[in-house]
């Protein structure tokens, strides 16, 4: 006796070898003996063959028309034996009734299964929209396999050019598009991103990585919606001349200096002169308001994004100027004045502070491309000027440089007495341009030693008011954001942004609240409100002691700060890359940098892997060992660059005898590898330098009452 069955969802027919009643040993065609349960076989049948009757019974199912079959089968459930009978017209023979069967079981479109042998017909509108749904796929696989052609071919279909930047960058893996690109890559063995390169999607790889990081930190566009320019009240007019001091391409200007002959007190030694040196912050805080437009603009934003050749600001243009800091105009600013004394050989000593809201004459807008290499350090000590080198404000700015080289020195004092070493500014910095020169986009990098007099002049001026006034919202009772370094860390330890004051110990003050850039920097423009309730006195100030909201802006801030610095140092790798290869250059100097195979280039700032370098040993070779000392100077072979994957592929050439000294605590190595922890010290630095630049990273603070300066 034979039986038809069913095993694991698979019909199944074979010869009987016992039957013990609940089960049955059975073997089928190919000789496979299983135990089979008599719940599974659906009829027993003599003739023919077990192996006959599964090829004719397929053979005979595929001839069924499931239209007809579904037509006719009963609305109600069914067994197959009676529909069977109903089909056929007449008692049906076992390859019929497995064929029938079969046919049911492998339509369940048509027919839902009810149990073992039973079925029912599916309901119309269900069946329509199954089929539909078939229909609809088989069209999508030959849409897909169209698609997927055309790019194999080199061609970028109409409906997926507006859909590069969500298919790469966000994909929904179940679209047709994106399964089109998948499958074409894979066929031309090469990414996704190469692959729409290759086509037409992006204009170049600049464009990829900007719209990655666009799609990625903008998802509305980088576009601003129209608002309405805030007013505010009259407010007194400052007796000073103002100048702001900043890279050639800077619109949102938001710090100046100002210095004012004053009496000398009678306590002050024979000679002495005596100033007073403002600081004047812009304000756009006496308009914009909490929770109104255009701070939700910045608040969404939290920070102007810097990268070579673009940035994208915080605030609309029109509302940067109405409030940057430009020259001929009178603007509503935050000034801080300090009474300073310049007592010759006993040094600088400030004898008075205080903070002002009022609007500011500005006078000259400097340019550091103009002034950089006249207002240097040589002739700053000699006065030279008086002939032949000449430039403006350059009484203003000697005296501020003998200021902030005094203020520099307290601060060291104060760093030193906290455990740390002086602050170490040997490394350069770049600045990179980005032309369009006969079509082609061209990139220059210069090298921008850190400690150049002007950035000394700011950096110490921002570092003044921001120690001065995170002191304010300290002694008003009024919340602030801090930025706070323990120096039982070390020099690398991280600096955290908190909500109440506490030291900086890396920058050698009691506390330190960025207020100085409000106009790019949402943290300082949170700051400049809470600064503006002080002054003003009697009002409340924007955010409460423990408002959830400063905690909340503290966590947006940081992760939005970290994204736009990572981009920046992305952009500036890419541009590195694109100078070789404008420049021809195969043959460079680096050094290595005490990190595995690693070592920067000399002439910019780009990290490469340089493959069995094998750095050893923090300033030479030990005995018994070889490769390169950290430090070391080295030759080497630019074989490649990939401005996608911005690697550059390299080869040792040649070791040079000369070993560059490191400092313990210098940054090579972080700043090399691109990053961007907010906690290094020197970038605090770096920031208040820049507070007037478009290069930013962070700034510092001091104390308000009178003071002793060291000279």
């Amino acid at each position: 006796m034979n039986v038809f069955y069913e095993e694991d969802g698979v019909f199944k027919a074979g010869n009987v070898l016992s039957d013990q009643g609940a089960s049955m040993q059975v073997e089928s065609a190919t000789g496979k003996r299983s135990k089979v349960k008599s719940g599974h076989v659906l009829f027993d049948f003599r003739d023919p063959d077990a192996a006959t009757l599964m090829r004719d019974a397929h053979a005979l199912a595929e001839s069924i028309d499931l239209e007809f079959l579904w037509e006719c089968a009963p609305q109600a459930e069914f067994s197959f034996k009676d529909l069977a009978t109903d089909y056929f017209g007449r008692a049906a023979t076992a390859v019929e009734s497995a064929a029938l069967v079969t046919r049911l079981h492998s339509a369940p479109m048509y027919f839902y299964r009810k149990g073992r042998g039973n079925y029912r017909p599916a309901p119309p509108d269900s069946l329509k929209a199954a089929l539909a749904g078939i229909e609809r796929k088989q069209r999508e696989a030959v849409q897909q396999a169209t698609w997927r052609d055309d790019l194999i071919a080199g061609r970028l279909p109409d409906a997926i050019a507006p859909l590069v930047r969500e298919l790469l960058f966000r994909p929904d893996r179940n679209r047709i598009e994106y399964k089109a690109l998948i499958d074409a890559a894979s066929a031309r063995s090469t990414t996704a991103e190469r692959l729409l390169l290759a086509v037409g999607g992006f204009a170049s790889v600049q464009a990829l990585h900007r719209d990655r990081f666009v799609f990625e930190q903008f998802p509305r566009g980088v576009e601003f919606p129209s608002v309405v320019i805030p007013t505010f009240g009259d407010l007194p007019l400052a007796a000073v001349a103002a100048f702001s001091i900043d890279d050639a391409a800077t619109t949102e200007i938001d710090d100046a200096l100002s210095v004012t002959a004053i009496d000398v007190p009678p306590d002050a030694a024979p000679g002495a002169k005596a100033w007073r040196i403002g600081v004047h912050i812009a304000a756009p805080g006496l308009a914009i308001r909490r929770d109104d437009p255009i701070d939700a603009i910045a608040h969404d934003r939290y920070s102007t994004v810097y990268s070579p050749g673009e940035k994208i600001t915080m605030l609309p243009d029109a509302v940067v100027e109405a409030f940057t800091l430009a020259a001929g105009r009178a603007c509503p600013a935050i000034s801080l004045y300090v009474d300073a004394i310049d007592d010759g050989e006993a040094g600088w000593r400030i004898t008075a502070s205080t903070s002002r809201i009022e609007r500011v004459p500005i006078a000259d807008n400097l340019r550091h491309n103009l002034l950089d290499d006249v207002v240097t350090d040589a002739n700053l000590a000699s006065g030279a000027g008086d002939g032949d080198v000449d430039y403006p404000r350059k009484q203003e700015l000697t005296v501020l440089w003998h200021f902030a080289k005094a203020l520099h020195a307290r601060r060291q004092e104060a760093r030193v007495a906290s455990g740390l070493r002086p602050e170490n500014h040997q490394r350069a910095d770049y600045n990179f341009r980005v032309d369009e020169v006969d079509g082609e986009e061209r990139v220059s990098i210069t090298e921008r030693r850190r400690g150049a007099p002007l950035d000394t002049v700011v950096a110490e001026l921002m570092i003044l008011a921001n120690s001065t006034w995170g002191k304010l919202l300290a002694d008003c009772g009024v919340a602030g954001i801090y930025r706070a370094q323990n120096a039982a860390f070390g020099p690398a330890g991280r600096v955290r942004m908190i909500t109440h004051p506490a030291p900086h110990a890396g920058l050698g003050v009691a506390q330190y609240a960025w207020s100085t850039s409000p106009l790019r920097r949402y943290v300082d423009l949170v700051n400049q409100w809470q600064i503006v309730a002080c002054l003003e006195g009697g009002g409340a100030p924007a955010f409460a002691q423990n408002d959830a909201d400063l905690f909340g802006i503290v966590s947006g801030f940081d992760a939005a700060y970290a994204a736009y610095a990572e981009y920046q140092t992305k952009m500036e790798r890419y541009w590195s890359l694109r100078w070789l290869g404008q420049q021809g250059r195969t043959l460079v100097e680096a050094r290595a940098t005490g990190r595995e195979d690693n070592a920067m280039l000399f002439e910019i700032p780009l990290l490469v892997r340089v493959p069995g370098m094998a750095v050893v040993g923090p300033a030479g070779t030990p005995p018994g060992m070889t490769g390169v000392a950290r430090g070391q100077r080295v030759e080497i072979e630019i074989i490649s660059t990939d401005l996608l994957d911005l690697t550059a592929q390299c080869r040792l050439v040649a070791i040079i005898e000369e070993v560059d000294e490191l400092d313990d605590d210098e940054e090579l190595g972080d700043a090399a590898e691109g990053s961007v922890e907010a906690g290094v010290t020197a970038l605090d630095v770096e920031t208040a330098a820049a507070e007037g630049s478009a290069i930013e990273t962070c700034a510092p603070a001091a104390t308000s009452e009178p003071q002793d300066v060291a000279s």
